[in-house]
């Protein structure tokens, strides 16, 4: 009799383990969304510069003036809006940047493109962008890359204890920011 209930046990044991795999592993197999959430750090001197972002592939898609269309705002990333944080001031085109987060958006072009640095950074891709809230617009020139990044990527790049870089690549794209510390008067 114990003999039997020790295999009713583990019969059913093996169908409850069974199940709550099921509950946590997709149907299709995939372990990650497609466009997972990121998040980037550095420090530049004593400024710690934080990065968060949702990184789409490519997955054979035009990107360029295709998924992601030219002349628009852009929450160059998927999902939530990209953001980025200083935790220091810092100066990006001669402005100053007070210590925070922004949200970090682009306008795609062929030739050119935007980035913003908004006062907005808590929203669902760019569905609530307003100019209003621009801190900085500047234009910079996409470089092409030989090689193709397949998911956007983030970097921060120390130039040296003052001077850094943000760096958003992705497909055959690539576009900096530079940015430069403030003197702390402490």
């Amino acid at each position: 009799m114990k003999f039997l209930f020790f295999i009713f046990f583990t019969l059913s044991s093996l169908k409850v383990f069974a199940q709550h795999e099921n509950h946590i592993t997709k149907k299709d197999g995939t372990a990650l969304p497609k466009s997972p959430r990121i998040v980037v750090m550095e420090n530049v001197g004593s400024n710690h510069v934080h990065i968060d972002y949702s990184s789409p592939s490519v997955r054979s898609r035009n990107i360029w003036n295709g998924l992601v269309a030219y002349g628009q705002v852009w929450a160059t990333g998927a999902h939530k809006a990209t953001w980025i944080e200083f935790s220091e001031d810092v100066k990006i085109n001669s402005q100053l940047v007070p210590k925070g987060k922004y949200g970090f958006f682009t306008i795609p072009d062929k030739k050119k493109w935007t980035i913003i640095i908004s006062k907005d950074w808590d929203m669902h891709l760019a569905d609530d962008y307003n100019i209003e809230n621009d801190l900085i617009r500047l234009k910079v020139n996409p470089q092409k890359n030989k090689t193709i990044a397949e998911t956007l990527i983030y970097k921060v790049k120390s130039l040296n204890d003052k001077k850094g870089q943000v760096i958003m690549s992705w497909e055959y794209l690539t576009i900096s920011l530079d940015f430069e510390n403030c003197m702390s008067s402490n």
